[in-house]
């Protein structure tokens, strides 16, 4: 028990998530070290560069945590792939890949808003077997291991239904850097927002998915996101009872996450279908 088979080799999903969890802890004290260099917004002219588009900015800061996240890794187990998002790549041969996203909310961390995360995945055979996503300034650890469930600094998750209409929800969601897209983004909010209680926009999927998992979002949904945004919070949001469900083609979108509490899951997806095919609020 514990095992997970790679090609031609195993790995124990324990050692998996005690490794993914220090390494992670480890980059959050390297971004906590480095924010008060965010001061003023010097950043912003200084140390930053832009990446898919001039909103979508990466810094020093999140090379130099992905440099520390992929060393630690490697170190500890030299035969893995890697996937992150500041470029760091490699097949590797053990079976295992880490998928990384080293500064998860950068344009929060380069405003000195604090509500950011490090997310780091183990994939086995295209899937997640473990998934942890830290908050370097809370402290808090979120966890989760394939059919193991998840945890919040060692407490369990564990979703229950409430019965809660859609109405009641609040619902989390994101927007992309590119203007076409966050135009089509800000048309579908129009018709989703009058049909929950609120809407929340943190700036940092991984924490959105996190909130899920502890209940502090009844659901989530945002389009393009990349492996790196998803690959422990998704793991993390089922291991505690959640669902998510990856939408193709919903509007303008080539894919767009839905991770709900249960019994969310079938109205907000519906919602979501209607909003996008123009049909709108239900009369």
């Amino acid at each position: 028990m514990g095992d997970v088979h790679g090609e031609g080799s195993v790995a124990s999903v324990p050692e998996l998530l005690a490794l993914a969890q220090q390494v992670a802890a480890d980059a959050g004290r390297l971004l906590r070290a480095r924010l008060p260099e965010v001061a003023g917004g010097r950043l912003l002219s200084d140390g930053a560069s832009a990446k898919s588009s001039p909103t979508d900015l990466v810094t020093d800061v999140d090379r130099s945590s992905e440099s520390l996240i992929v060393g630690s890794l490697l170190s500890a187990r030299p035969d893995d792939g890697i996937q992150g998002e500041e470029g760091s790549s490699r097949a590797g041969t053990s079976g295992v890949s880490w998928v990384i996203d080293p500064l998860d909310g950068t344009i929060n961390y380069l405003y000195g808003i604090a509500i950011f995360a490090v997310s780091i995945a183990a994939r086995v055979g295209g899937r997640s077997v473990v998934g942890v996503v830290h908050d370097p300034l809370t402290g808090e650890m979120f966890s989760a291991a394939e059919k193991r469930g998840a945890s919040l600094d060692g407490r369990e998750l564990r979703l229950e239904a409430t019965g809660r209409p859609l109405g009641e929800a609040l619902v989390g969601t994101g927007f992309s850097y590119g203007a076409p897209s966050r135009a089509a983004q800000a048309d579908l909010l129009t018709v989703v927002l009058p049909e929950v209680r609120d809407i929340r926009r943190t700036g940092s999927a991984a924490l959105d998915l996190c909130s899920v998992a502890c209940g502090r979002l009844d659901a989530y949904y945002e389009s393009e996101l990349k492996p790196w945004d998803l690959a422990a919070g998704e793991l993390i949001v089922r291991e505690a009872g959640g669902t998510v469900v990856v939408l193709e083609g919903l509007g303008e979108a080539q894919s767009t996450v839905v991770a709900t509490a249960p019994g969310l899951e079938a109205p907000l997806l519906d919602l979501l279908r209607r909003a996008s095919s123009g049909r709108g609020r239900p009369r």
